[in-house]
């Protein structure tokens, strides 16, 4: 497909650029906030440098189907792509070595992303490609096998990477760095991280949206955002798909032109030339349908990749909620703990409880077991005042990270689309002009008749 070459190394040039601009403010505090973000995985930097694409070409050059083995030993087929890189330094100097490169099925890439997600909870992390079409029209078909579809998703796999070694902290983990140089024991490296344990899991993240009491409400606006953006660029795409086979339609009705005028010429002396240059015209026009809805689909791809950037947003926002909600039973268990403390130094008891009833009923407990007790909550609350401030430090920092990464993103997203919707917009007026052009052709034709 000509046209996704064509797209990644403009996004490769763009991204380049980015990284540069981006360099400046985040080379200082970039290999801090992605040491920070570790929580508690034992990996370093590759080394000090702002991005990645900065110091290595990286590209997913091409896609091959092969056969084989899954793990419950049944015949599978799939597809793998190949990645190449070649450090930048070289290319600077003059030198074209030999790429490196490894082969990479589509699950590895969604486990680098999994592990991006859990080791750096405070960064919208770009999304992959579609696993299956979405939002196809009745000529584009929807098998994962299918070579357009593949040739597309490799596309989007590569600017998935492109996204993250653009990125001024995820461009610096290691274990990306793994993904893209070692082709067999990368797993092993990414599994030793533990990063599958500390994932935070579905019913406790929907737990903590429900009970949260005082979420910042910048992360609410944003999570609200993230569902508009969804909603938009669904209907948009579905709109696209729609028109996409209707304008298919009239196109192809076009060629019922051709084959009548060059049936009619052949009737025709006088008028006979002019009919067969005019249907050669419609012949040609019907037949661009099908270059022009490949680029298309290359437009669209671009608003999907936002409409699966609007989950990754939503997980950030997920991740504030959680951590809100951890500090805020914190605090309630610590302040539980002191009033137990009090209640039981000063023999006034504040609130009905169960053990309050039976020293009533039964009388008050020794001396040495109301001590101990109090040592044992003097031990508690110490232990919540720490929890409490733990979480108090880990909530901020994900707010600041958050809300600068999101920042970026928004930037990101703002610049993007302007200009994927401007160069749409310009391929629709191409298209139109074609149309007058192929009109006006056969008006000359019909002019010499």
């Amino acid at each position: 497909m000509r046209r996704g070459s064509e797209e990644a190394t403009s996004v490769k040039r763009r991204m380049a650029e980015d990284g540069r601009d981006e360099s400046v403010a985040a080379d200082d505090d970039s290999q801090h906030t992605a040491e920070d973000g570790r929580n508690g995985l034992n990996n370093t930097m590759v080394e000090e440098s702002p991005t990645l694409l900065r110091r290595m070409e990286i590209c997913v050059a091409e896609a091959e189907k092969r056969s084989g083995k899954n793990a419950v030993n049944m015949q599978e087929t799939f597809t793998v792509y190949l990645i190449e890189t070649r450090p930048m330094d070289a290319l600077a100097e003059g030198r074209n070595p030999a790429p490196d490169s490894l082969w990479r099925r589509y699950s590895e890439f969604e486990l680098l992303r999994n592990y991006l997600l859990v080791s750096f909870p405070y960064i919208v992390v770009p999304p992959l490609p579609e696993k299956r079409a979405e939002f196809v029209w009745h000529k584009l078909s929807a098998d994962n096998m299918d070579p357009d579809f593949v040739e597309r998703r490799r596309v989007g796999l590569e600017n998935f990477l492109l996204r993250v070694a653009s990125h001024p902290v995820l461009s610096n983990d290691e274990i990306l760095h793994h993904f893209l140089t070692e082709e067999h024991s990368w797993k092993e490296v990414v599994y030793e991280t533990g990063f599958q344990a500390k994932a935070d899991s579905r019913l406790k993240a929907l737990s903590a949206t429900f009970r949260v009491r005082n979420p910042d409400k910048r992360f609410m606006d944003m999570k609200h955002y993230s569902d508009e953006l969804q909603s938009h660029t669904s209907q948009l795409l579905r709109a696209r798909a729609r028109v996409a086979d209707r304008l298919y339609g009239v196109y192809k009705v076009h060629g019922n032109y051709g084959r009548v005028f060059s049936e009619w010429s052949a009737i025709e002396r006088e008028m006979g030339d002019g009919l067969q240059s005019a249907g050669h015209h419609m012949d040609a026009y019907a037949a661009s349908i099908d270059d022009i809805l490949e680029e298309e689909e290359h437009y669209a791809d671009q608003l999907k990749e936002y409409l699966f950037y609007a989950e990754a947003l939503r997980a950030v926002c997920r991740k504030h909620e959680l951590t809100q909600f951890e500090l805020e039973m914190a605090t309630q268990d610590l302040i539980s703990k002191k009033q137990q403390h009090e209640e039981l130094s000063t023999g006034i008891v504040r609130t009905f409880s169960f053990k309050g009833m039976t020293n009533k009923l039964f009388g008050q407990e020794a001396p040495e077991q109301r001590e101990a007790r109090l040592k044992l909550l003097e031990e508690l609350i110490e232990e919540g005042e720490e929890a409490v401030k733990d979480k108090t430090v880990e909530c901020e920092e994900h707010v600041e990270k958050a809300w600068v990464d999101v920042q970026r993103f928004k930037e990101q997203k703002d610049k993007d689309l302007r200009e994927a919707l401007i160069n749409y917009a310009v391929m629709q007026v191409s298209m139109c002009k074609k149309g007058i052009q192929m009109w006006s052709n056969a008006k000359e034709c019909f002019l010499k008749m």
